[in-house]
């Protein structure tokens, strides 16, 4: 047991470790990996690594190439839309499910608690670097409660798969800048629609909710493209070495 048991730790610090080395742009887009480079790099054994490059690939960070290999992906700026997209589109399903199917009032009320915590941090009188994760952290919360509204494990199952693509989760682009009044202000009409969105599943109008979802994904699209128009505006935003302006990945 406890070999197997220092198997599993290696085969995660080298999946964590080899993700930090890919969002922090210490692997270069397109830079072809080698099992035994990574060894070295890592410090664990072959099937660590082997296991850390399949689940990078799963993931969307890697990709095989053509002959032979696998490399770090680059991420062009219609792909990143795609995939935002994508969870609009399925986080606009889930709150018509939950609207049409009803939901537990346990489920809601956990709901409500966690807007109003959120509504804790935006009224503060200073918008810090603490208020900021801690939005991010309920934020990421508020769109897991309404998956599990929807009472539907397939679709569940999708949104998780979806929100796991790289850039695409409800707080990749909740930055830029990530403190101040600006950021404040684009925080608060987010959290105006989780308000329009949770109160349209409680009335069991799903046509509503769901709109409301789908104009939810429309703030990250925005500040998107607000980023990548700014010279330093994606300089909040882990993972932006792999990103290319303009058009899809190379």
């Amino acid at each position: 047991m406890a070999a197997d048991g220092g198997a599993e730790s290696q085969t995660i610090r080298a999946q964590l470790r080899l993700r930090e080395l890919v969002l922090d742009g210490d692997l270069a887009p397109g830079e072809r990996l080698t099992e035994l480079a990574l060894v070295e790099r890592l410090g664990v054994s072959r099937t660590p690594v082997r296991a850390a490059l399949l689940a990078l690939q799963e993931e969307g960070l890697l990709e095989p190439l053509a002959g032979g290999g696998i490399a770090v992906k680059a991420f062009g700026e219609a792909d990143i839309h795609d995939a935002i997209e994508i969870r609009g589109t399925l986080e606009g399903l889930a709150a018509r499910l939950a609207a049409e199917r009803g939901v537990a009032p346990s489920l809601l009320a956990q709901a409500v608690e966690v807007l109003a915590r959120i509504d804790a941090l935006l009224a503060r009188p200073s918008f810090d670097d603490a208020a900021f994760s801690g939005y991010v952290d309920e934020n990421a919360r508020f769109h897991e409660l309404l998956a599990e509204m929807a009472d539907s494990e397939m679709l569940r199952r999708q949104i998780v798969r979806a929100v796991a693509q790289p850039f695409a989760s409800p707080s990749a682009f909740v930055m830029a800048p990530r403190t101040g009044q600006l950021a404040r202000d684009r925080l608060v009409i987010a959290q105006e629609q989780h308000h329009a969105a949770l109160e349209a599943i409680s009335r069991r109008e799903g046509a509503r909710a769901e709109a409301l979802m789908r104009e939810h994904a429309r703030i990250a699209h925005r500040n998107l493209s607000e980023a990548l128009a700014s010279r330093h505006g994606l300089a909040g935003v882990r993972g932006a070495a792999l990103i290319r302006r303009g058009g899809r990945s190379l």
